[in-house]
């Protein structure tokens, strides 16, 4: 009999996490297509970072059940971290090492074959092939992050996870990070799985965004569906009429943010 191929790199179904009485995630259900871009949004608090750890075999869901690539994160848990990659949200590299050593020493943890040769193909990716024996204590910010994601790719995972990789940084380095993303995705057919407080960022991007807040799912659809439901113009604004945050990054200005909260209500 000929094997079915796997079309979801992500399966959620009733998962759920609980720290005694309190629900951090509660009852959720999703799936995300393979080779696809999937925002997954929410205010600080919503149950993101919860969610990602238990996707992540960091955490132990309480209850419900998750596949990543066809492989149950409860039962397969090594072969799981096998298929992903991610990037945190904070800072995870050793400053004191060049941007080469950051890499080979990811490459020896996954045992990568022909490290050598994936290093240099990366690092070239990201434009930083010139910089491999520069400490990262002597890069930007945006370095940083372009050097993160092509250690996230390091070991070939089919699914690459993104806590708010671009948070902090100005607009064209943003934009360069989401160039290289976007390639990956469309060249490798890595699946992509991100958040972001940035909204004009799911709203470019993403081919299905999910919304959580207070530990459930409020709305899932594409960002032409979400404005559709809520009868705005952009998906901020729809992210705002749903759930009653506005959810932009704390470097905007506070009298900014406030006017921008009042000016919709």
């Amino acid at each position: 009999m000929q094997a079915i191929p796997i079309t979801l790199a992500i399966d959620v179904l009733n998962l759920s996490k609980k720290y005694g009485d309190v629900v951090a995630v509660d009852n959720i259900s999703f799936k995300v297509k393979q080779g696809s871009v999937f925002a997954f949004l929410g205010p600080n608090g919503a149950g993101k970072s919860t969610t990602i750890k238990m996707l992540t075999t960091l955490l132990v869901p309480t209850n419900g059940t998750v596949t990543l690539n066809g492989f149950d994160v409860a039962k397969k848990s090594n072969e799981v971290r096998k298929n992903f990659g991610i990037v945190f949200q904070d800072p995870s590299l050793d400053d004191d090492l060049t941007a080469y050593e950051n890499m080979e020493l990811h490459g020896v943890l996954y045992k990568v074959d022909n490290m050598k040769e994936r290093i240099e193909q990366l690092l070239t990716f990201v434009e930083l092939w010139d910089r491999k024996n520069s400490p990262v204590k002597t890069f930007s910010g945006g370095m940083k992050r372009r050097l993160e994601i092509a250690r996230g790719l390091m070991h070939h995972p089919k699914i690459l996870f993104l806590d708010e990789p671009t948070l902090g940084l100005d607009p064209q380095t943003r934009n360069h990070i989401w160039n290289y993303i976007s390639k990956m995705n469309r060249e490798d057919g890595t699946t992509i799985f991100f958040t972001t407080h940035y909204m004009e960022e799911a709203e470019k991007v993403a081919d299905e965004i999910v919304i959580i807040d207070q530990g459930k799912i409020i709305a899932q659809g594409t960002s032409t569906e979400l404005k559709a439901k809520t009868k705005t113009n952009s998906l901020e604004d729809a992210f705002i009429d749903l759930t009653g945050h506005d959810i932009r990054p704390e470097e905007a200005p506070k009298n900014a943010r406030m006017r921008a909260w009042h000016g919709r209500r």
